[in-house]
């Protein structure tokens, strides 16, 4: 990726370079080899990239694996120490923590150049889960701090990756080969879920967490790895980035000032608040289910949770399963079909469907449907939209500004969303009446779509094709 030269009002536009163009020094065309051809299937790999592409699809795929590790020991302890309500306290305080947290990680994002940021907070958190370990044989009750650790965790270590990979890539590259990263994340997640599915009990939790610690320090070396197979590919000019550190300006500050990360980062708000509220509505449309055919006595709850545990169960292994087939065939051709910036209206029309058929008339199966396609594409598209959206930025705001969007704007939804619940259960609204709420958020939402549309088409000028 080029320097910063092309100023485009306040965010600045990444130039293309020579990682844009494959060169074999001899005046020919170059030829793609038999991995890049493999790849190909997936998404649009061109000579040369194959293999860094591949690296880094790994990365995502065993970063993603040991989340949902950690994400089940997390269950476990909290719900089994603290309880249901202990659960939804931390999710709040989650957000206050990375009040704090997001600044302190921008001043060490300008103390240290791109690779030693990686490596140390990768192995940062690795050595928690060594702490974590130790603490827990002791006997002492993790489940409150572990809570809060992993969301923190989580936001933080794939949005940094992703950070890496929008600093190695141009804007062409990166609408090409994102999709197949995304199908690294993807597949990771759905692999990671059902390893811990079969762990849990014979490792127990604290096992798992030294499997994960593990799994971090490959992450780790991998990353490495991709930076030195792209960047040696790239040229001198990116070979320099691994030794250059970022501007002192922080995350909270990129986002006040630059119009087009900021419309990002209420983007983000707005999609958490309405995915977690379409979420909600579908657990009471099942607990009416589930009350009309297993019944309410109290001698049937065993009943009740064994009839709500396997829909759910069915409901997931579906989401995952069309979220994957999303990613490995659709997103690519999508984005090339209407660009990044296109695809940002699919997924709040999916949500306008959805709010709409509750309003008409709220049949859970009908319900389950448009909730599958939904949170599929949110897990795919979107979350690929997403990344591909700091593209054309800065590299201040594709570490710095991105960790704050992924961090705290990600866990303010969070909240935002509880509120909607808290405002709603306390005006005894029915199903209709959060759908009606959660419509206005929606349409609000395809408005940020719009406007970010217009900024994104000012940064990246339409007369690139390859650019949009």
């Amino acid at each position: 990726m080029g320097a910063f030269g092309i100023q485009t009002g306040k965010t600045k536009l990444a130039t293309p370079t020579a990682t844009d163009v494959p060169s074999t020094g001899s005046g020919l065309q170059p030829r793609k080899n038999v991995l890049e051809k493999t790849l190909s299937i997936i998404s649009d790999v061109q000579p040369g990239e194959g293999l860094g592409a591949l690296i880094l699809t790994i990365n995502l795929f065993a970063l993603l694996g040991a989340y949902y590790l950690l994400k089940t020991v997390r269950e476990s302890l909290i719900l089994a120490e603290g309880g249901a309500e202990v659960k939804a306290y931390s999710s709040a305080a989650q957000a206050i923590i990375l009040l704090g947290i997001v600044p302190f990680y921008g001043w060490i994002a300008t103390h240290l150049n791109r690779n030693r940021l990686l490596r140390f907070t990768t192995l940062f958190f690795a050595s928690n889960l060594v702490i974590f370990y130790l603490i827990g044989q002791t006997g002492a009750r993790l489940g409150v701090v572990y809570y809060i650790w992993v969301g923190i965790f989580n936001v933080f270590s794939v949005a940094q990756l992703w950070s890496f990979a929008t600093d190695l890539f141009s804007q062409s590259q990166g609408k090409r080969l994102f999709p197949l990263l995304g199908v690294g994340a993807s597949s990771g997640a759905v692999g990671g879920a059902w390893i811990a599915g079969r762990l849990i009990g014979p490792l127990g939790p604290y096992k798992i967490m030294l499997l994960s610690a593990l799994v971090l320090c490959v992450c780790s070396a991998l990353t490495r790895f991709a930076g030195y197979i792209i960047t040696n590919r790239a040229g001198e000019h990116e070979k320099k980035k691994d030794t250059e550190t970022l501007s002192s300006e922080g995350g909270f500050q990129l986002l006040m000032r630059d119009r087009y990360l900021l419309l990002i980062a209420i983007l983000t708000v707005l999609l958490n608040i309405v995915s977690l509220s379409g979420d909600f509505i579908f657990g009471k449309l099942l607990v009416n289910q589930t009350n009309e055919v297993v019944g309410t006595a109290a001698s049937l709850m065993k009943a009740r949770k064994a009839y709500i545990g396997s829909y759910y169960a069915s409901y997931y292994e579906w989401t995952n399963l069309v979220s994957f087939i999303i990613q490995t065939f659709l997103v690519s051709r999508i984005f090339k079909r209407i660009g990044v910036r296109g695809s940002l209206f699919i997924l709040p029309t999916i949500s306008l469907a959805t709010f709409v058929t509750i309003l008409a008339n709220p049949i859970l199966q009908v319900v389950r449907i448009l909730k599958i396609a939904e949170n599929s594409t949110n897990y795919s598209l979107q979350n690929t939209v997403r990344h591909a959206l700091l593209l054309p930025t800065s590299r201040e705001a594709k570490y710095k500004a991105k960790a704050a969007i992924e961090t705290f704007c990600v866990r303010l939804g969070d909240v935002l969303q509880a509120g909607v619940i808290l405002v709603g259960t306390a005006l005894h609204f029915e199903v209709r009446a959060f759908a009606s709420m959660t419509l206005i958020i929606t349409l609000l939402w395809l408005f940020v779509a719009y406007r970010l549309y217009i900024e994104h088409k000012r940064l990246v000028p339409s007369f690139t094709k390859a650019l949009d």
